[in-house]
């Protein structure tokens, strides 16, 4: 209370100022994840210091400290991101800038320049997430940046900053047709918004490389990377999900890397499909990769409208250009496969690689089990049943804080560290199968997932990040292992796996109710889902089939932009025929004495349809004295604004002064 009444007792320019503030915080709060963390912190204590400053009516800083402060805000900026140009040391930039324009915030001119600086400040979090809370976060921005313009089109008086939000409100309402009409027609030219960076370093997640044993500790990352869709079907068993990404094969010790060569094909080669098919369709997060996931194995390029797909002989697709937008795409796999040749060739060299001298130990294991004639003679079943023996029955563990490794990392994992997590475990397992002399590589991607029982998508985490093995065996191909199943059964059949740690809040709700809390998030991400398929996923093929079911045959974006320009002369016209006939039908005048008369009738003065304003100022007056003084005054303005021949006020005057008045109201 003592805070409300100090508020109330501010200045209007101060209490303005405040407000705007606060709006401006909103903007930048949810880009804080996004930003380094002195740009966050250095913005917060700009607002802070603006806000002391209104608060204590102090006068605000000169020149030199905005300059001083700029100066260390491009530093710091050229500092983290080694450019000033680019999305990241962009939005970096204009953060601060909006910070730093409130210091000079004097007169409305300053005040505009900070309004249109939010409004291209609130874009950009789009440049990071298109979420459903991102977009209810801005939504809330813009009627606060709306509330604020229109408050300062308001320059008499100490309006109520309610007053200008119900009008923003109406603005806003007044927008949503012509916003719903550009959403649907108006040209759609991917991408629509920047791409995100990469930052999966020490995080779960798929990359084109894996480095093994630089990190001590994984975080798992819980959030969605794919969402699938199985067309009404039952998904396949749950250890045949396994969706496929990078195929890396190239390792110099430490890093594998994928081959750099991408033949361009509409089908697969080499690959040998049996059994029934899986039809799904995939709803595929932003990555800023070019490549599809799609489950083991598909036979025919996903069809992606605005982007051509190729297939690899790594049973991999490969688009064009990076996903930087939320994509959808249909699919069909067969769970039952072979692929790669049947007969040894000398493609299969490249899979045998070792760096020499690196693995002394897993190098002399292999040569055990070489020597090993039960498993000689099996071939590379024996050496894969001889490892996956070993994994079981030598105490070796899943982990996700297996701690640092040293340079021979197969070495370290089979012989010292006994523990790690999948990249460590696949990676081992194929340099034992190389040094054994069978061709194998690695396979990143997705295994798992689990159902949304609310609208019964299969979502994909990016906690479900995986990587197995695949070993090359004589008349089969190439046959998928998965050596964590071995240490890890429940990783791969039952999903009892490790887990990211929940925030504070869902831990709260997991604490009382499990089931509580896993219904919440499956609701929560339900909506999200459903936003992206209707909004997010409004592509340009959906624009297309909007126009042929309004009778187009074979719809370009040329009818799309005659439709929109149709649309928009209609509405036009349509408007200006009514603003024609209402102030043909309808007497300005009338209806601002109308509201007035309603004013009083409400305060509980009898009046007729046809009392003249100086006797409605006289039943004011008998009845509610002095205290009516400024709406008497008003009346009797009103009347003179109508019949005197030098009025004084405009009626525009006259009608923003009648939203001020204090009009008189009933004794209760």
């Amino acid at each position: 209370m003592l805070m409300q009444a100090r508020l109330n007792a501010l200045p209007r320019e101060s209490r303005d100022t405040l407000f705007l503030l606060g709006v401006v915080a909103l903007i930048v709060l949810p880009q804080s994840p996004n930003l380094p963390w002195w740009c966050s912190l250095l913005a917060l204590g700009v607002l802070l210091w603006r806000g002391a400053l209104a608060m204590q009516g102090r006068p605000l800083p000169g020149r030199w400290w905005r300059v001083a402060l700029l100066g260390v805000a491009l530093a710091a900026t050229f500092a983290t991101h080694r450019t000033l140009l680019g999305r990241d040391a962009g939005v970096t930039l204009v953060v601060i800038l909006l910070a730093l324009k409130t210091l000079e915030l004097r007169a409305r001119r300053d005040a505009f320049v900070v309004f249109f600086l939010g409004f291209f400040t609130m874009l950009t979090n789009f440049f990071f997430s298109q979420s459903l809370l991102t977009a209810l976060a801005m939504l809330l921005a813009l009627l606060g940046l709306l509330t604020a313009l229109v408050n300062a089109h308001m320059p008499v008086g100490r309006p109520p900053l309610m007053q200008a939000g119900r009008t923003a409100g109406f603005m806003a309402l007044l927008g949503l047709p012509i916003m719903l009409a550009l959403f649907l027609l108006f040209p759609r030219l991917a991408p629509l918004w920047g791409t995100p960076n990469d930052n999966v370093t020490g995080r779960s997640g798929l990359s084109n490389s894996m480095t093994v044993g630089n990190i001590a500790k994984l975080a798992l990352d819980d959030g969605i990377a794919a969402r699938i869709d199985f067309l009404g079907r039952p998904p396949p068993p749950r250890e045949q999900l396994y969706f496929r990404g990078p195929v890396l094969s190239e390792f110099d010790g430490r890093e594998w890397t994928a081959p750099p060569r991408f033949p361009r094909g509409r089908s697969i080669p080499g690959l040998r499909v049996q059994g029934e098919p899986v039809r799904y369709r995939v709803t595929l997060e932003p990555s800023n990769r070019p490549w599809l996931l799609a489950l083991d194995a598909a036979q025919a390029a996903p069809e992606l409208p605005g982007y051509e797909v190729y297939g690899t002989a790594e049973l991999q697709w490969i688009t064009n250009r990076p996903i930087g937008d939320l994509v959808r795409y249909e699919a069909v796999s067969y769970p039952q496969f072979e692929s790669g040749p049947q007969r040894r060739n000398g493609a299969l060299q490249a899979y045998l690689a070792l760096p020499p001298g690196t693995n002394p130990r897993t190098a002399e294991l292999a040569a055990q089990l070489r020597a090993d004639p039960t498993i000689a003679s099996a071939g590379t079943r024996g050496f894969v049943q001889a490892a996956l023996t070993r994994l079981r029955t030598g105490g070796y563990s899943y982990t996700l804080e297996p701690g640092l490794y040293a340079a021979d990392t197969a070495d370290e994992f089979w012989f010292n560290q006994k523990a790690g997590f999948c990249e460590h475990i696949a990676s081992a397992f194929v340099v034992l199968m190389r040094a054994s002399g069978v061709p194998a590589r690695i396979v990143t991607g997705y295994q798992g997932g689990e159902a949304n029982d609310v609208d019964k998508f299969w979502v994909l985490r990016q906690s479900d990040a995986h990587a197995w093995a695949e070993v090359w065996q004589e008349g089969t191909g190439w046959m998928r292992v998965d050596p964590t199943g071995a240490i890890s059964p429940d990783r791969i059949g039952l999903f009892r796996r490790l887990a990211p740690q929940p925030g504070l809040f869902a831990g709260a709700i997991g604490a009382m109710s499990p089931t509580l809390a896993q219904n919440l998030r499956n609701a929560w991400e339900a909506m999200n889902n459903r936003w992206n398929q209707w909004v997010l996923n409004y592509t340009q093929q959906r624009q297309f089939d909007l126009l042929k079911s309004l009778g187009f045959e074979s719809p370009s974006l040329q009818d799309l932009a005659l439709v929109l320009l149709a649309l928009v002369v209609l509405v036009s016209l349509a408007g200006a025929g009514w603003t024609l006939w209402e102030r043909s039908q309808h007497d300005p005048w009338l209806r601002l004495l109308a509201q007035a008369r309603l004013k009083l009738r409400r305060a509980g003065i009898e009046l007729t349809d046809a009392t003249p304003p100086r006797e409605m100022a006289e039943r004011l007056a008998a009845r509610f004295g002095d205290a009516a003084r400024p709406a008497r005054e008003w009346l009797l303005e009103l009347e003179a604004q109508r019949y005197a021949r030098d009025s004084g006020l405009a009626l525009p005057a006259l009608r923003a002064e009648f939203r001020r008045l204090p009009w008189p109201r009933p004794a209760q």
